[in-house]
């Protein structure tokens, strides 16, 4: 299978059962809390590896500079930001949000790092974000627009500003010779420091959830979210840019409703199979299309 295909289909595959695992996180641990503990840990773990593996630890002021940025943004706040969202919203209205992460991936590259907006992985976008809508469609025809949803809507659409500039961030790094393990490294130390702060200004409430459910489930957030996820998925932007990466976000709700099935007796709806047919579509499309790049190499 092409590399560039699996390091597509690792971290959609993990992110798509890690809307179901979350839900083991929540109760007793606030959720900011929750994030300093998954970056944190994950964070020492991948250092510790990289002096294991001697890789190379030596950066500029400069380099940890734009690490530490990366950190606060795609390992920090925008996590933080998505816990304090499902408050409002239902997680499938946040899924629908990400599936636009490609969009503005695009853009953000296109004035950050002056690259040209891919039009195929617009239109694979497009299938994809339609059909993301069409999966939910039972919870945006029951959408009120009160003052928590608005409250909501604004979170989550600040959310996804601040990962995609985070994608864009490690899309920098990557091209400035930062390799991507160390800087997911250094990155998720100071994401969980960064939230570490946060929670002590904000006030939160420091307390651990002995049980089972809770340390398995921060577990594999960390080592299979988190380090294999992310190492995985900014490999791929290192390699095909930021735009076509982005669209491994888009096929997570079908990953998560046939996680659904399984566990949760999901009713599967006409709406939804269409809505997944589109994206299957959209993920041909942007599959074709880094294919064609990797020929051209």
């Amino acid at each position: 299978m092409n590399k560039n295909l699996w390091l597509f289909v690792i971290p959609a595959l993990i992110w798509g059962s890690t809307w179901f695992t979350i839900k083991f996180q929540l109760g007793i641990v606030d959720p900011l809390v929750s994030v300093v503990y998954r970056y944190l840990l994950a964070g020492v773990l991948m250092l510790s590896f990289c002096i294991l593996a001697k890789k190379k630890m030596k950066f500029s002021l400069g380099d940890h500079g734009f690490m530490a940025l990366q950190g606060l943004l795609l390992f920090g706040v925008n996590y933080w930001l998505v816990y304090e969202a499902e408050v409002y919203l239902a997680s499938g209205l946040i899924a629908v949000a990400y599936s636009t992460l490609v969009f503005l991936n695009s853009a953000f590259g296109a004035i950050f790092l002056k690259r040209a907006i891919n039009k195929q992985v617009i239109i694979a976008a497009l299938f994809g974000l339609s059909g993301t809508i069409l999966i939910f469609s039972n919870e945006f025809m029951g959408l009120s627009f009160t003052k928590q949803t608005i409250q909501g809507t604004i979170i989550t659409v600040l959310s996804v500003v601040i990962a995609s500039l985070g994608n864009i961030t490690s899309a920098r790094n990557s091209a400035n010779q930062i390799p991507v393990i160390q800087a997911n490294a250094f990155g998720m130390l100071y994401g969980g420091i960064w939230m570490f702060i946060l929670a002590l200004v904000l006030g939160r409430p420091f307390s651990f959830d002995p049980s089972a459910g809770y340390i398995i489930s921060l577990l594999y957030l960390t080592i299979f979210g988190s380090i294999i996820a992310f190492g995985t998925y900014l490999t791929l932007i290192s390699r095909v840019g930021a735009d076509k990466a982005a669209y491994a976000l888009v096929v997570i709700p079908v990953i998560a409703i046939g996680i659904s099935l399984v566990f949760e007796n999901y009713q599967m709806t006409p709406y939804a199979a269409v809505g997944i047919v589109l994206i299957m579509i959209g993920n041909v499309l942007a599959i074709r299309k880094k294919k064609q790049v990797t020929a051209k190499v």
